[in-house]
């Protein structure tokens, strides 16, 4: 078995919220919780995607949200993973430390139920340094997780990782 935490999963592990307005701390507490399900992940856009089985606890401390999981795929290997993201009114600003150890930085917003951020990563992944990543919320007791990067070869957009939980 491998446990992986792709750059999706890094998102939910860990999101502080500093100075947050009323309507986005009530936004990140919906994240609160216990949370298992399943999904995908490609190492690259022309990988073979890793099928996952993924579990995360969450907790809130006022208008923070720490988040921390597993998941798990083919084969045994763990590596730690974090991020912090702070949100002014609807915007998110942040960082992500990922298992390369690079710092990748996040910057985006909230529409409705979902946390829209672009990435820019640490270092080249799939011919160039961004991507993007939503965390959407799916009702009350469902969120989908989900990075989607450019191809280098073809230009197109592909999903690398994509995990639906639910709350335990």
């Amino acid at each position: 078995m491998r446990t992986l935490n792709s750059p999706a999963l890094a998102i939910l592990l860990s999101l502080a919220a500093g100075s947050v307005s009323a309507s986005e701390a009530g936004f990140l507490k919906t994240l609160a919780g216990g949370w298992t399900g399943s999904g995908m992940m490609k190492r690259t856009t022309a990988s073979s995607p890793v099928n996952l089985d993924c579990t995360f606890q969450s907790k809130v401390s006022g208008e923070a949200l720490s988040m921390n999981g597993t998941c798990t795929g083919l084969i045994v290997l763990s590596r730690e993973v974090s991020a912090t993201v702070t949100a002014r009114g609807t915007q998110y600003s942040g960082s992500y430390i990922g298992p390369s150890g690079g710092v990748s930085k996040l910057n985006g917003g909230r529409s409705g139920d979902a946390i829209n951020l672009a990435v820019r990563w640490s270092k080249i992944i799939n011919g160039d340094r961004t991507a993007s990543m939503t965390i959407q919320r799916l009702g009350d007791n469902a969120i989908r997780i989900k990075t989607i990067d450019k191809d280098p070869a073809s230009g197109k957009q592909v999903v690398t990782s994509e995990i639906n939980l639910r709350r335990n």
